[in-house]
């Protein structure tokens, strides 16, 4: 078997890599290598991975050359390399979830995910970095080191996925998983330009899943391209009993609707969105997306979601009390980090979470706390509530006239290092045109549609009704082929 051209492996599609893997023309072992290669040589400077897994690695890539070589059936993921984010659980792997608390943590099962990955012949590479317990709009909140932007280095890569998006774009991993809670894949796919998939709620499983909030938290592909993210996107779906709140509901074909046309689909722009603070190089890339999407076909019809003005404030009370009460398992008595400066039980829970905890997880410990607490309860927890099922409801009527929704995904692009790290609300607001669609529990993706002029790389949101990721993925193939060349 030949060797990987080299200066293809930057630019190379997962369907390449199977497709050369499969007819023989190159080993999945030599791809993984290559790969490590270039992590070895372009990584120290991104810093996009906190543990490699070699070994694993050539493994899996071993029995899929030889199933190559016996001329038996393999998956749809053969001998593609792939990055996990560092909040999935990967079996006798160092899983930190950005940090210092599980320090040196190795859990003892594999994340449905990355079974369901290898099981497709996927070859995972390695864990990747991301904002503390995947808090955070920056990849600034790692305890192991900020992540940089590939596309320009003195940038942020967007948060929490900042790593998993970076090693795509960065030609480190053909595609990646990462997790969206209000924003984390769609905003690093932006401010990178690579393609980045959340889900419906309840479509992938997160069993293995180091959890945030819990009725927000989802686990998403990156990929080069729309047609390489559904191919991930129908490995990933589907229920699984480890996961109650996994759904039955089938799943389709993704990557044979990519390839439809989107003649005849009604576009919805939602109003609310394109309002002030809207950088102006993204709203003419989008409106320019929105043309293309005129040229092949659609009729594009304003829509209103008239609660968006209280999807941030929301968000921000149900996700940090969620996290409040699923990150006080992190005690220093059944994993990760003990405090060694205790003297009774209650000092070393307490010097152990301060020990453990950076300042971002602290904060929003404290802000869930504080909403939870009796009081306060009614008036900020079920008052969030309710304005979530409001904000569902803004969705659902906004479905009843169109197929899908193109907005932005952030208000600017990439924004510098240390820009925003002194002022949190100032980073909160980077969630702006995410939050809802994450508090709404429907699909979304961002689609790479432009430069602004200093370079950087633009993204369009694509939203889509409940389980209704086809359509989605139709929409995202028929922006991505209206960019032309690069």
């Amino acid at each position: 078997m030949a060797d990987v051209v080299h200066s293809s492996i930057e630019t190379i599609s997962l369907a390449e890599a199977r497709a050369l893997v499969v007819a023989g023309r190159v080993s999945a072992a030599a791809l993984a290598e290559e790969h490590y290669e270039r992590i070895a040589a372009v990584d120290p400077e991104i810093h996009s991975y906190l543990a490699l897994t070699r070994e694993r690695a050539m493994l899996q890539a071993e029995k899929i050359d030889a199933a190559v070589k016996a001329g038996d059936p393999v998956g749809a993921l053969a001998g593609v390399p792939v990055g996990i984010k560092d909040v999935l659980t990967v079996k006798g792997v160092v899983t930190t979830a950005g940090s210092k608390i599980l320090e040196g943590y190795r859990p003892p099962y594999d994340a449905t995910v990355v079974r369901k990955l290898e099981a497709a012949g996927a070859v995972v590479l390695g864990k990747l970095n991301c904002d503390e317990f995947a808090m955070g709009s920056s990849n600034e909140n790692s305890a192991y080191g900020p992540v940089k932007n590939p596309r320009a280095l003195d940038r942020v890569p967007g948060g929490s996925s900042g790593g998993s998006a970076a090693a795509v774009a960065a030609g480190l991993c053909v595609a990646s998983l990462g997790t969206d809670t209000g924003g984390s894949i769609r905003q690093p796919a932006a401010f990178c330009g690579v393609v980045g998939v959340l889900p419906t709620y309840g479509r992938v499983s997160r069993y293995g899943l180091i959890a945030f909030a819990s009725s927000l938290d989802r686990v998403g592909p990156f990929a080069r391209s729309v047609e390489d993210a559904a191919t991930m996107l129908e490995v990933l779906a589907g229920a699984d009993e480890m996961d109650a709140t996994s759904s039955h509901e089938a799943v389709g074909s993704y990557v044979a609707e990519t390839k439809k046309g989107v003649e005849g689909l009604r576009i919805g722009v939602p109003e609310e969105y394109f309002g002030e603070g809207l950088n102006a190089e993204i709203r003419a890339a989008i409106e320019k997306a929105l043309d293309g999407l005129r040229a092949a076909g659609c009729s594009i019809h304003k829509v209103s979601l008239p609660h968006t003005k209280y999807a941030v404030p929301t968000y921000y009370v149900i996700a940090t009390a969620e996290a409040s009460s699923n990150l006080s398992r992190f005690d220093g008595v059944r994993f990760g980090l003990r405090s060694k400066d205790a003297t009774t039980l209650a000092a070393m829970f307490r010097n152990t979470r301060d020990e453990g905890f950076g300042a971002e997880v602290k904060r929003r410990i404290l802000l869930g706390t504080y909403v939870l607490s009796a009081g306060y309860y009614d008036a900020y927890y079920r008052k969030a509530q309710q304005v979530r099922a409001l904000l569902t409801r803004d969705f659902v009527q906004a479905f009843e006239k169109v197929d899908a929704i193109v907005a932005p995904v952030t208000p600017t692009a990439a924004f510098k290092l240390g820009e925003k790290t002194d002022d949190p609300l100032q980073m909160y607001l980077e969630d702006i045109y995410s939050v809802a669609a994450s508090l709404a529990g429907i699909c979304g993706m961002s689609v790479p549609c432009g430069v602004t002029a200093e370079g950087l790389p633009i993204g369009v949101q694509v939203l889509g009704k409940h389980f209704d990721e086809a359509t989605m993925l139709r929409v995202g193939a028929a922006i991505e082929a209206g960019q032309g060349p690069a």
